[in-house]
C-alpha cells in the first residue's frame, strides 16, 4: 500500500534510490530502487528491522553518504552534499563536553546566520533551548547535563538552524522510558508549532505509530508499504504483522 502525496505538496522526492557498497565478495546492495515522497509539514516514521537500510537512507538524505543510483530532490533540487536546509538529530547528540548548552547550539547558528548580530544569535539559541525545557541551563556545560538534557540540546540545535526538513535517527533510543516519553511529546509539540517536515527513523513500532502522520515500512532495502498509522495497524503484509506483534 503506497499513499502518494499530491505533487504540488511534495518537499522531499526520492526516486529509484540505490546504495551499493563494494566488498571483497562482490557488491552489497543496501537500498535498491527505493521511492518515497514526503510532503511539507509531514512527519514520516520509517521503520524496519536492523540492517534494512533505515539509517543509510537518512544519511543519504542528509548528504553524508554518496548515492549509487537514483536521486533525492529537496524542493526540486538534487541533494549532493550536506547543507543547513537539513537538520539532523542522531541517537547521540554529539555535543562538545567542555562547552555550555548555549555554546553548543551557537556553533551551528553562527554558521547558518553569519550576518546576524551577536545578540540576535544568542537570542535564537536561548529561544529554542527554552522551548525544549532548558531555560535554566543555558550556561551548564554539556558534561554536566543528563543524557536526556543533552538530547534536548541536540533537538534545540536542529530547530535553531531553521532547516526545511528535520532528519531524526532514533534520537530517543538511548533514554529511559519516562524521559523518552516526555521528549517524544515535546518534539511533537515543537514539530506542530513550527510546521517542520520531519523524517524519523526507529525500530520501535509504538514510537512510529505515536509520532508519525505516515509510516514507511522498509524491507530488504526498499519501501514495502506507506500508510497512515491507523492503516498500518490494519495491514496484512508479513512484515507489518511481525512489527504489530511487538505491540
Amino acid at each position: 500500500m503506497h499513499v502518494v502525496p499530491d505533487e504540488s505538496e511534495v518537499m522531499l522526492d526520492i526516486n529509484n534510490l540505490t546504495k551499493i557498497y563494494p566488498t571483497p565478495k562482490g557488491e552489497y546492495i543496501v537500498l535498491e530502487n527505493l521511492n518515497l515522497q514526503v510532503k511539507k509539514e509531514e512527519f514520516v516514521s520509517i521503520i524496519g528491522h536492523s540492517g534494512c537500510g533505515k539509517s543509510t537512507l537518512l544519511t543519504m538524505i542528509a548528504g553524508l553518504n554518496a548515492i549509487s543510483g537514483g536521486e533525492i530532490l529537496l524542493d526540486g533540487k538534487a541533494i549532493k552534499k550536506p547543507g543547513p536546509d537539513r537538520g539532523v538529530v542522531f541517537q547521540s547528540p554529539s555535543l562538545l563536553p567542555w562547552m555550555t548548552a548555549l555554546q553548543n547550539v551557537l556553533l551551528g547558528v553562527e554558521q547558518v546566520f553569519p550576518h546576524a548580530s551577536k545578540g540576535e544569535k544568542a537570542d535564537i539559541c536561548k529561544y529554542y533551548l527554552d522551548k525544549v525545557g532548558l531555560g535554566d541551563s543555558f550556561h551548564k556545560k554539556a558534561n554536566e547535563l543528563s543524557q536526556g538534557m543533552q538530547q534536548r540540546v541536540g533537538i534545540a540545535r536542529a530547530f535553531a538552524l531553521k532547516p526545511k526538513i528535520l532528519l531524526l535517527d532514533e534520537p530517543f533510543g538511548a533514554l529511559d522510558p519516562v524521559t523518552r516519553f516526555e521528549l517524544q511529546q515535546q518534539f511533537l509539540d515543537l514539530q506542530r508549532d513550527f510546521g517542520k517536515t520531519s523524517i524519523f527513523v526507529t525500530h520501535d513500532v509504538r514510537e512510529a505509530i505515536r509520532l508519525g502522520s505516515r509510516i514507511a515500512l522498509l524491507v530488504r532495502g526498499t519501501v514495502e508499504m506507506v500508510s497512515s498509522p491507523a492503516e498500518f495497524q490494519l495491514a496484512h503484509t508479513e512484515e507489518a504483522r511481525a512489527f504489530l506483534a511487538c505491540l
